[in-house]
């Protein structure tokens, strides 16, 4: 595989990508309207229940609609993943992911290229809910919002990855767009998106306490988190890229027609 070659093959999966958001305008409305209904309408109700959270490892008061930002950046994050997952198994059964593959490059290039892909476009959905947020006075550091990229690129890469190991085991469009929803809400709930991971231990809310700790959206949130406020979570990446690569693997050996689930259901890729 030439280097020139690679290029062109991400340059042409990135742009038909690109064409196919810009077209489906209701889904970059989508994108924003969810998290903002959570920022707006949650946040404003439970600031008065709430009050001031205090948010390790900062040990400083923040405020509740503060808190939650990066469990909404990885709202948007996870949701397009799902989604540009979704559309891969809709590419499957309109014959388009046949011909991609098929392509002379290997598998494991293509299914990257078309997660990066996704990837970039979580990333611009992102911080357009930032700039949305800064506008309802939402105060983060401005260096917060270069910092995080790196974190958004990762969380963004796991989650996508996730919902493409998805798709190789759900094989018609309309089971997928069912399984997201017990996929996407416990992960999300199920997390410290909405509420630190502290105080349901002082709850003593410990089995979901547990499944926090080993839920990969935890620490994509977290990760986030930390980068906001300039600094690094070192855990939180390190299981991030953990997930990333496992979720990645398992996915591209999935997709391998001499190996993976299309070898045992007959179908090509």
């Amino acid at each position: 595989m030439r280097l020139s070659h690679a290029l062109l093959a991400l340059q042409a999966v990135t742009s038909r990508e690109v064409a196919k958001f810009v077209r489906q305008g209701g889904r970059f409305a989508s994108a924003l309207v969810r998290p903002m209904l959570w920022l707006v309408v949650f946040a404003a109700g439970f600031q008065n229940v709430f009050g001031i959270s205090i948010i390790p490892p900062y040990e400083t008061y923040i405020p509740y609609q503060v808190y939650i930002v990066p469990g909404l950046l990885g709202m948007v994050l996870l949701f397009n993943g799902m989604q540009s997952s979704l559309a891969m198994v809709y590419d499957r059964e309109m014959g388009v992911m046949r011909l991609l593959l098929t392509a002379p490059l290997p598998r494991w290039y293509l299914l990257f290229a078309k997660l990066l892909a996704g990837t970039l476009l979580s990333v611009l959905q992102a911080y357009a809910f930032l700039g949305i947020a800064a506008l309802f006075g939402v105060e983060l550091p401005w260096s917060g919002w270069l910092y995080a990229l790196p974190a958004l690129v990762l969380a963004g890469m796991m989650l996508g990855a996730l919902g493409l190991l998805m798709s190789v085991h759900i094989r018609q469009l309309e089971n997928f767009a069912g399984t997201m929803n017990f996929v996407i809400f416990p992960m999300f709930f199920i997390s410290p998106a909405l509420y630190p991971l502290w105080k349901l231990e002082e709850s003593g809310a410990a089995v979901v306490h547990f499944l926090a700790q080993v839920n990969p959206f935890t620490y994509a949130v977290e990760a986030i988190r930390f980068a906001l406020y300039g600094q690094i979570s070192f855990e939180a990446l390190g299981v991030v890229v953990g997930c990333l690569v496992a979720f990645f693997l398992l996915a591209a050996w999935g997709y391998d027609p001499q190996r993976g689930m299309l070898k045992r259901t007959g179908k090509p890729g």
